[in-house]
């Protein structure tokens, strides 16, 4: 029997259908989760800690439960939309609760989505267990700053906690292109303007044009998704924003050379020229299951552009890139196996858990002392 039917829901009420909803989602955050499935076959679905248990309570979702579920989330409009294109992203909201991003899609002829949890607060970075020198870039005046890392990885928060720490520390104007708005900005010492696309705006790189005549000091861009955006977000951060971004990279080196391919061979050596001008710092991060079993952590790669760098950068050599972390401490640098080391000789997470997600397993085994 299908989860709705067997609650006695009828299907056009879609007042009952948000109850129904909200409920799943309390309990998701309830249970400290971050993610809530909800997908024909399957009972409503939640990932806590990094795996996935079935909400009690449940049974399994049909066709037309999850299209009763999902119609309540978005406006005539919205849905027409998803209707249209077969994807679509949303923000919904619990008072008191919680804020979520919802991403709404078709398969197997069905609807399906998936709720992510995203806080109503803020947490400044070192409460996100960030090193101090991420907190340098939302002081720059000018350049470009990548947060980078897989999905699921905490980068929004990350670049949640520099646009609050500036917002709070300096005077200015920050404009935010997001898909969909997450965390709200109060407006604080700066004033922020909050676009969202699809709402707001027709695209990231519609926005991120019309910023540049909006008196911007500080822009963040949710993703550089394509050549337009991030032709325009590089051209920003050379006349003298300061430009947040985001990339589904896993090290410096490689967000580096992502950022390079996106253009095509004859632009690439003048683009590496502007990165290696633009490009303030690379922060590459991922989050672990604790070792004590209460909640995830967060391991970073933070990347300083040094002249050293910028020099790499321009003449191509990116490969070079992780040996001169290794050794630029003094600069605020931090290689990725550095900080799981840390992390492990900390307690924090296990030798095992970083073995697998370590760059090198025997320079891991030396910087945790387990040679």
């Amino acid at each position: 029997m299908e989860a709705v039917q067997a609650l006695g829901h009828p299907r056009d009420d879609l007042g009952e259908a948000r109850r129904a909803l909200d409920g799943m989602l309390v309990a998701l955050v309830q249970d400290g989760g971050s993610d809530l499935h909800l997908t024909a076959g399957a009972p409503p679905t939640i990932r806590v800690n990094g795996q996935m248990r079935s909400l009690p309570g449940y049974n399994r979702l049909g066709p037309g439960d999850t299209q009763w579920l999902l119609r309540a989330t978005v406006s005539e409009v919205q849905w027409d939309h998803f209707e249209r294109h077969q994807e679509f992203d949303v923000g919904y909201s619990i008072e008191g609760v919680s804020r979520f991003r919802a991403n709404l899609y078709r398969q197997r002829g069905s609807y399906g989505a998936v709720f992510r949890a995203v806080p109503h607060t803020i947490k400044p970075l070192e409460e996100l267990g960030l090193p101090e020198s991420v907190g340098r870039f939302a002081h720059l005046p000018r350049g470009l700053v990548l947060v980078t890392g897989p999905t699921g990885s905490g980068k929004t928060s990350t670049l949640a906690a520099l646009v609050d720490l500036a917002n709070r520390t300096r005077s200015g104007h920050i404009v935010t292109i997001e898909d969909p708005i997450e965390f709200l900005h109060q407006h604080k010492r700066c004033i922020v303007n909050q676009r969202e696309v699809g709402a707001d705006t027709a695209s990231f790189s519609e926005a991120l044009k019309h910023a540049l005549r909006q008196d911007p000091d500080i822009i963040l861009v949710g993703e550089l998704r394509d050549l337009e955006t991030t032709a325009t977000a590089l051209s920003a951060a050379e006349t003298g924003h300061l430009v947040l971004a985001t990339l589904h990279t896993q090290s410096a080196a490689q967000t580096v050379d992502r950022v390079i391919d996106i253009f095509p061979p004859h632009q690439q050596q003048q683009v590496r020229s502007q990165l290696s001008s633009a490009l303030q710092g690379i922060v590459t991060q991922a989050l672990l299951p604790r070792a004590d079993g209460f909640g995830r952590t967060v391991v970073a790669e933070i990347m300083v552009a040094t002249p050293a760098i910028r020099n790499l950068i321009r003449e191509g050599k990116n490969h070079q890139i992780p040996s001169f972390m290794q050794s630029g401490g003094t600069s605020g640098m931090l290689a990725f196996d550095q900080h799981l080391a840390e992390r492990v000789r900390e307690g924090i997470i296990t030798f095992e858990q970083a073995l697998d997600i370590c760059h090198s397993a025997d320079e891991l085994r030396r910087l945790a002392g387990r040679a």
